[in-house]
């Protein structure tokens, strides 16, 4: 008998903790005890999945007793006699409630009772207990809150402005009693670090509990509170269950990041619902950060270096963010609104490495030149889609390729180096900004590198310490930088100028000398010039060119009638032979026409000119 009494205890030990088992993991939730007046009412609220099962199955409230549960009433009009016109039933499918209102209470309605979904009492229920006092008051009922795995919660505390400077606390009942899971004190349990926020009300002495990324092990009573528990203060119950049906996948929770470089953080939602505000936001331990929203809102500290991109089809929407630096580390909320809130949690880490992406982070221009943004990858990005953009608050346009004659930037990839290029043919003051490469893979946002275009007005200055004086319509009224690609057309045709410019210019020096030379000498010799007659040509030749001109037997036209004249050859050229013989014993002397005199005459002005030009040079 001994031994049979053991096995019965046993036996009855663990089907207890089955029940346990089958209570606390039951998708049907409500509260676990209500109290209320003689003589008054009481209402209890049940929660269930909103499955299309359970929304067209039959609800009901039954009594327990030691045999069965018998029905008191249920959604298909069925109500017990002992209950007739005090009890009544409304099941809001939508909502996934269903609410049992019980009138004129006495104390004979006290007990345990059921509330549940199916045809009896052996499928989804969940065990109430309902007291009836006699007291002036009874105890507030803990709040009930159900939400589903990897969902959130949104916990209101309030309580008398004074206890506005009083510690706010939030903590779970235990065994052992009440562990905080959050205070102002900055305490945080670790099991909630990262995913829990006590956040202060407007009104002094009230405040909000968030958490979110739940767990099916957070499902229980908790306490939020003002001053010490069990000591000095307030405090309300919070209940909470946590369901494991679930449409929303869950994604990655922790995410890893190098210095310099970018992650991409990629928060889930039901596509079925209506979400008019989703966000981002760095988590504190009194308060979260909003750092990007849909509606075109971020922080300033964050511009050019995170962007959101919403797909509504598939549920997602991910934040890119780049430009890493060490105080980035930390945990991430992705926020939705609705008509039923959604919080995930992200933990960023950084760790040691280098970013995949690779290129200048900052490129000056001066506008109207040519201007290339390259981008470097690594080999595992070879497959993936890779991308330029350009970044605005309210996200990251694609830059789709262009022709090469064309003013717009034109996107190509250099496949042999790796390297994704952005160029700019003649780039303008609108072009300044933040651009950011970027690469892709099966719908899913990957690394990205920011680089900053800053575009200057004015000349390209012709060597880094030389400074170019301002020009009145460049538009920035500083010295203009050195562009990004030193090889452009521009850059060569400014060289190329330079070195005409210093060939040029002496030859136009010497030019000049030499014509000021000739202008002289030829004024000078136009001076001492005689008109001349020989034969029947004229020409001006300068008589200080000859030694003696009656050696040439020159005359102005004296004795020509007693002379005779032979052409012996060109119409201008004469020998001249006296007619009597007085003078023969001399030497017959040949004399030049005019047209030979003159040629002789110009010839040796031409040397002395020659040889006094370059004297002077």
């Amino acid at each position: 008998r001994k031994m049979t009494f053991l096995v019965f205890i046993f036996l009855l030990s663990f089907l207890q903790v089955e029940s346990a088992k089958i209570s606390s993991s039951s998708s049907i939730f409500g509260p676990r005890q209500v109290t209320g007046l003689l003589g008054g009412s009481v209402t209890v609220k049940c929660f269930y999945p909103r499955t299309n099962v359970n929304r067209h199955d039959r609800k009901y409230w039954c009594k327990e007793s030691t045999r069965q549960c018998a029905t008191v009433i249920s959604s298909n009009g069925y109500i017990a006699q002992d209950f007739a016109g005090r009890a009544t039933i409304t099941d809001f499918p939508e909502q996934g409630i269903f609410i049992m209102e019980l009138s004129k209470l006495g104390l004979k309605d006290i007990g345990f009772y059921k509330c549940g979904i199916g045809l009896n009492d052996r499928g989804l229920s969940f065990e109430v207990k309902l007291d009836v006092s006699q007291g002036p008051k009874v105890p507030e009922g803990a709040e009930l809150y159900y939400k589903e795995l990897g969902g959130s919660v949104t916990m209101n505390c309030v309580f008398g402005t004074q206890y506005a400077s009083v510690r706010k606390y939030l903590c779970k009942m235990g065994k052992t009693g009440c562990s905080t899971v959050i205070d102002t004190y900055g305490n945080v349990n670790p099991t909630y670090k990262g995913r829990a926020l006590l956040s202060p009300q407007e009104t002094p002495g009230s405040f909000v509990i968030y958490m979110t990324q739940l767990r099916k092990e957070d499902s229980g009573l908790y306490l939020c509170g003002v001053g010490e528990y069990g000591e000095t203060g307030e405090s309300k119950e919070l209940d909470m269950h946590v369901y494991q049906e679930t449409a929303v996948p869950q994604g990655r929770h922790t995410i890893n990041g190098v210095i310099g470089g970018s992650v991409s953080v990629e928060c889930r939602y039901d596509p079925r619902r209506n979400y008019t505000l989703k966000y981002l936001c760095k988590w504190r331990k009194n308060g979260c950060t909003q750092l990007i929203t849909n509606l075109i809102m971020m922080i300033d500290s964050y511009e050019g270096r995170i962007v959101m991109h919403d797909n509504p089809k598939n549920g997602t929407f991910t934040i890119i963010m780049n430009q890493l630096v060490a105080e980035d580390a930390g945990y991430y909320w992705c926020m939705t609104d609705g008509d039923v809130e959604r919080k995930s949690s992200k933990e960023l880490k950084i760790i040691d490495g280098q970013p995949g992406l690779t290129g200048l982070k900052e490129v000056n221009a001066v506008i109207g030149t040519r201007v290339t943004l390259s981008c470097s990858y690594p080999c595992k990005y070879y497959s993936y889609q890779k991308y330029w953009c350009k970044w605005n608050n309210r996200g990251c346009k694609p830059l789709v390729s262009y022709e090469q004659n064309q003013t717009s930037p034109a996107v190509n990839c250099d496949e042999e180096n790796k390297t994704l290029y952005l160029t700019f043919n003649q780039v303008t003051q609108t072009n300044q900004g933040w651009y950011w490469c970027g690469v892709s893979h099966s719908g899913h946002y990957g690394e990205t590198m920011a680089v900053f275009l800053r575009v200057n007005g004015g000349t390209i200055p012709r060597n880094a310490d030389y400074e170019e004086p301002d020009i009145s319509n460049s538009g920035s009224g500083k010295r203009a930088d050195f562009p990004a690609d030193s090889s452009s057309p521009s850059s060569q045709e400014h060289d190329n100028s330079k070195v005409i410019l210093s060939v040029l210019i002496p030859i136009a020096v010497v030019c000049l000398l030499l014509g000021t030379v000739f202008v002289v000498v030829k004024f000078k010799l136009l001076k001492r010039t005689e008109l001349v007659s020989v034969g029947s040509y004229r020409t001006n030749i300068s008589m200080s060119e000859f030694d003696n001109p009656r050696e040439l037997g020159a005359k102005e036209n004296a004795g020509i009638n007693n002379s005779q004249e032979t052409q012996i050859g060109g119409v201008d050229e004469f020998v001249t032979v006296p007619a009597n013989t007085e003078s023969a014993e001399e030497p017959k002397v040949v004399k030049r026409g005019s047209k030979e005199e003159a040629d002789m005459a110009y010839s040796t002005f031409l040397l002395q000119a020659s040889k006094v030009a370059e004297g002077n040079a």
